[in-house]
Order: C-alpha cells, then sequence, then structure tokens
C-alpha cells in the first residue's frame, strides 16, 4: 500500500477518533456530580468488557508474550493518558476557566511532533511541526484564553503531559498487541487504576448509583467515546504513526465548541469558526491530506508496487517531490514517436510474470523487427496514446 492510500484510510479515523473525544466534554458536563474515580471505574471497565470479544482468539498468547517493560508501559499509558489525564483536567477546572486546559492540550500536536522523532535520533519533519503549529494556534484561537493561577496552570501541564502520552507510550505496544487488544488492556488497567485511587481519595463514597441522566451519559463515553472512538485513534496511530495522527487532537475544541451549545454550555461564534478554520488548514498541511488531491504523475506511478512492470524509464527520472527539467534530447512521447523510435533486440526478455499487457519487441529471424502483444493485453498505441505515462 503506498503512503497517498495509507493516508487516506488512517486520517479519517484519527480525525473520527478525536470528534467524538471532543463531543464526549459535552457529555461529562451531566457528569459533574458523579464521584471522579468512579465515573472513570465505570466507563473504562465497561469498554473493557465490550472490547473483549473483539480481541482475537489469540489474545491471550500475545498478551503472555509481553515482556515486564511493555507491561509497566502499558500501566503508565492508563495512568497518565486516561485516568491522570481526567484528573488533571478536573483539579485545572477548580482553578481556572475551561479554556485554560483547553490550551495546554491544542499545543500536544507540536510537542509530539517534536518528542518523537527525538526518541527515533531524527529530525522533527518540517511540514508537521508547521501544520501542528496551526493546530495550536487555532484551538487558542476557539477557546480563548481564561481566568487562571498558578495551580491552574501546572495542573494544565500535567494535562498536556497526559494527552502527549497517550499518544506516544503506545506507539511501541501497538504492533505486537493491534488497535483492539491494546485497547481492551489499557481500559482494563485503567479501570483498576480508578478504583484504587477512588478509595485512596475518596473512601467508601467512591462510587454510587447513577441517576438516568448520569448512567446515559457514562453509556455514551463507555460504549461510542471509548470503544468506538479508542479503536479508531490506534487504527489512525497504525496507520500514519503518532506525529500526524496528534494533528487531529486539534479537532477536540472544534467539537466541543460545536456541541456546546446543543446542551447550552456555551456558544458558537465568529472566533469558533476562523479557530476552526485554522486547525482544518494545520492538519491538512501536516497530515498529508493535501496528498490526496488528484495527481498522476510518473514518481507516483513509480511508487506504487501494482504498477512495476509497466513503466519504462527514459533516460532520468527526477527525485520524489522535485520538478522536473527537461534535459537533452527529451521530447513528448507520443504514438508514433515510440513506434518509430523502436529497436530491435536478440530475443524477446522472459515473461514468466505472465503480467497480461506487457509489450517486448522481438527480433523475427524472417520478418525483421515486429511488435508483438502478449495475449491479452492491449496494442501500445492504444494503451500510450499521445499522453506518455498514465
Amino acid at each position: 500500500m503506498n503512503a497517498t492510500a495509507t493516508t487516506a484510510r488512517g486520517a479519517p479515523l484519527a480525525a473520527f477518533a478525536c470528534v467524538l473525544v471532543g463531543a464526549s466534554f459535552t457529555a461529562n458536563s451531566v457528569l459533574g456530580h458523579y464521584p471522579y474515580a468512579g465515573s472513570q471505574f465505570l466507563r473504562y471497565g465497561l469498554a473493557c468488557l465490550l472490547l473483549l470479544p473483539f480481541t482475537g482468539k489469540d489474545a491471550t498468547a500475545r498478551l503472555r508474550g509481553l515482556t515486564p517493560r511493555q507491561w509497566a508501559r502499558l500501566a503508565l499509558l492508563a495512568a497518565v493518558g486516561m485516568v491522570g489525564f481526567n484528573l488533571a483536567v478536573i483539579a485545572a477546572e477548580r482553578s481556572a476557566e475551561p479554556a485554560v486546559p483547553g490550551v495546554f492540550v491544542g499545543c500536544a500536536p507540536v510537542a509530539v511532533a517534536i518528542l518523537v522523532p527525538f526518541l527515533e535520533g531524527r529530525r522533527p519533519r518540517r511540514i508537521v511541526l508547521y501544520g501542528a503549529s496551526l493546530v495550536a494556534v487555532g484551538a487558542f484561537t476557539v477557546q480563548g484564553w481564561g481566568r487562571t493561577d498558578g495551580a491552574g496552570i501546572a495542573f494544565s501541564g500535567c494535562s498536556l503531559a497526559g494527552e502527549v502520552g497517550f499518544a506516544v507510550l503506545a506507539v511501541p505496544v501497538l504492533r505486537p498487541l493491534g488497535p483492539r487488544l491494546l485497547s481492551a488492556t489499557v481500559c482494563g488497567l485503567a479501570a483498576v487504576e480508578a478504583a484504587t485511587a477512588g478509595l485512596v481519595l475518596d473512601g467508601t463514597a467512591w462510587l454510587r448509583r447513577p441517576d438516568g441522566t448520569e448512567a446515559a451519559a457514562l453509556l455514551w463515553q463507555a460504549a461510542v467515546v471509548t470503544v468506538v472512538g479508542f479503536v479508531c485513534w490506534y487504527m489512525g496511530v497504525q496507520r500514519i504513526g503518532a506525529e500526524r495522527a496528534t494533528l487531529f487532537s486539534g479537532l477536540i475544541p472544534v467539537a466541543a465548541a460545536a456541541t456546546a451549545p446543543l446542551v447550552g454550555t456555551g456558544s458558537y461564534g465568529a472566533a469558533q469558526a476562523a479557530g476552526s478554520a485554522l486547525v482544518g488548514a494545520g492538519v491538512a498541511l501536516g497530515s498529508g491530506a493535501l496528498a490526496l488531491l488528484p495527481r498522476r504523475s510518473a514518481a507516483a506511478v513509480e511508487d506504487d508496487a501494482r504498477d512495476q512492470g509497466r513503466v519504462v524509464v527514459h533516460r532520468t527520472v527526477p527525485a520524489a517531490g522535485q520538478p522536473h527539467q527537461p534535459g537533452a534530447g527529451d521530447h513528448l512521447l507520443g504514438a508514433d514517436t515510440l513506434a518509430a523510435q523502436q529497436q530491435p533486440v536478440l530475443g524477446a526478455p522472459g515473461h514468466g510474470d505472465r503480467d497480461a499487457g506487457d509489450v517486448v519487441g522481438e527480433q523475427d529471424a524472417r520478418t525483421g523487427p515486429e511488435r508483438v502483444v502478449e495475449p491479452g493485453g492491449v496494442d501500445q498505441r492504444e494503451r500510450l496514446g499521445d499522453h506518455g505515462l498514465g
């Protein structure tokens, strides 16, 4: 699968997951009086149970194959990127307006665009870094900046660390577990960690029976935001990498701002619209979505494994992404030109691949140079026409 096809499949998954998370902030508004640890325990515990039937028959074997270091990474992912992230946001909002932790979380794409290359021993990709900067500015524009103090800023920084950890810590364990088993595992660990934190912080009051509205919100967060959202997110990370996938976290405040008016907890005006446009531009630039526009070039054909064996390379081929520089003898490739420039060879090359449509030239001892088309192929003039490759 080439890079363009991979982006086309991974980008919508990451975007959809982040939109679900942003919409979940609206559901959080009706859980303000429910014990925090208890809500996290119910959310992640139920999500784990819902995910288990889809983890595969070899799930137990894959879990047994994990090293102690990988288990520690999973536990840290659940503690920092899930339970800790939500706890930091709630703690920040005690002394700061919700926009403050939201702005910090909006900087996650920039942090990931720098941190992931650093951990891999390479330089950040400029295009991703530029896109991440646009996303951060757009997130700030959508939410603005509210009242805060030192504690609010500190806890907002912790929420940023949680968002970054949720993406970065998962990368090494995503391959051996896969998106569904990884999601089920970290949800189970997060449920245990939330229950432990609840018992330590709130005692016996950490869990109670939710009312109808709270139960509906918890069910939405567990079944839709966590089960569907987490699996889509990690499938997106698997396809386009953590750097580009985290760009879509800029859609979280956009989705939150768009859905807030539905429950009367906010408004959507010119600032939100302008910020949403900046986020969209940053995502399109950094994620490679602009490359999905219809484009056909010799370089694109060369990158597609399915087209190998049907590509004739003339003289020079520019590097991918570099403009073509006409050289001596270069001219338009037409049907008559190609026929006139054919040169006989001593014998037809082997065609063990039996690829229908390949055109070969063969020297016939009695009749001279002739054009031979394999069975099932098409005439060379019909295939190339007057447009060259493609």
